[in-house]
């Protein structure tokens, strides 16, 4: 299961974004101050998915999800992140950020600052890393003196350069470090390092005015923000998709036709999310079910076998891939096979994203 865990400061709309994209009800903060952990699971859009559902009709329709944590009562402060291990735990972060003006609704810092509060958050999430990295690299100097170790020399010179990223302010998702190097700190769980979305929550006016979304970035002085490959941004208007979630899909999708829109902020985020983490979705298909598998970009498909079923992965004898699109102009997987679209791959196939697959495995 992938997993995100959201972030900001108060009054961002961090918990009613939550709430909408995982339909989970509000839950009141712990008592004496103490963070409560809410959890809920999103589908991923995926119209290749619905697609596929309409051409073959199963009796299930199983999209990917990604699961979403929410820590209501959380400060923001380095401390209270280092505290709640919901933070730790999760494979990325997304950073409510707000953008939008309501009178009614008290700012922590009385002004609306998009760029201050990213540095803010920013800021917090390096000098909580900064304080394990230190405490780390104390106790490996006091080991080292006690003999030679190449394992804890290699961890120490690692640590060193992250403790200097660190102190320059950088995260350490602005790190190129070898994949060694990521398993060494992987029991670390820094949080600077994990892939960041940054989740902008707009006015509706910025939304759907003229430019869009990206004029309204552009006004605040955020173009430059999300650029690296482990961040990345995205807008959305929590009042809209409060309003969204009262339709029906039909009225919905006439609602977003009106503002201008093709999706809900919603699916937008969710998606982001899961491409942001780094995976891809392959399809599995057929009269009982329909089903998107989540899986690493550049898996194999001996590995991507396991996601449906170890003993699939074990007795994997080669896979029956045609490609999502040749699939539904066709119509059919016999239509695809007669003109030579449908492909037997061995092991070592990297399953594209939107392949179809039929294992084949001794049992």
């Amino acid at each position: 299961m992938l997993r995100a865990a959201l972030i900001g400061l108060p009054s961002a709309g961090k918990t009613t974004l939550f709430q909408l994209m995982t339909s989970v009800k509000e839950a009141a903060a712990g008592g004496h101050g103490k963070a409560e952990v809410q959890i809920g699971i999103a589908k991923v859009p995926d119209l290749r998915l619905d697609r596929l559902t309409a051409l073959f009709k199963p009796k299930k329709h199983v999209p990917a999800t990604v699961e979403f944590t929410d820590i209501v009562g959380a400060t923001g402060s380095a401390q209270s992140l280092v505290d709640v291990t919901a933070y730790r735990n999760a494979d990325a972060l997304l950073h409510v950020v707000r953008a939008f003006r309501d009178p009614s609704v008290p700012a922590p810092h009385e002004t609306i600052d998009p760029a201050r509060d990213i540095q803010s958050v920013e800021d917090e999430l390096i000098l909580a890393d900064l304080s394990i990295a230190e405490k780390r690299l104390e106790r490996l100097a006091k080991d080292l003196k006690k003999g030679k170790n190449v394992e804890l020399e290699r961890e120490r010179d690692v640590l060193t350069v992250c403790r200097a990223t660190l102190e320059e302010g950088k995260p350490l998702r602005t790190l190129n470090l070898t994949t060694d190097d990521v398993k060494r700190l992987r029991g670390f769980q820094f949080l600077s390092a994990k892939p960041l979305l940054i989740v902008l929550n707009l006015d509706e006016a910025d939304l759907t005015g003229p430019g869009g979304s990206a004029a309204a970035i552009a006004r605040m002085g955020l173009t430059g923000i999300g650029g690296h490959a482990a961040t990345r941004m995205v807008a959305v208007c929590a009042k809209i998709e409060l309003e969204i979630a009262q339709l029906d899909a039909a009225d919905a999708r006439s609602f977003l036709a009106d503002l201008g829109l093709t999706e809900s902020g919603l699916d937008r985020v969710i998606r982001a999310s899961y491409d942001l983490l780094g995976y891809i979705s392959f399809f599995t298909v057929g009269e009982d079910e329909n089903r998107a598998w989540s899986i690493p970009r550049g898996t194999n498909a001996q590995l991507a076998a396991g996601e449906i079923h170890s003993d699939i992965q074990r007795g994997f004898i080669r896979a029956e891939v045609v490609s999502c699109e040749p699939l539904l102009q066709r119509g059919s997987l016999a239509a695809c096979r007669e003109n030579a679209e449908v492909r037997l791959e061995g092991k070592e196939y990297i399953v594209q994203d939107g392949d179809v697959i039929n294992f084949r495995h001794a049992t």
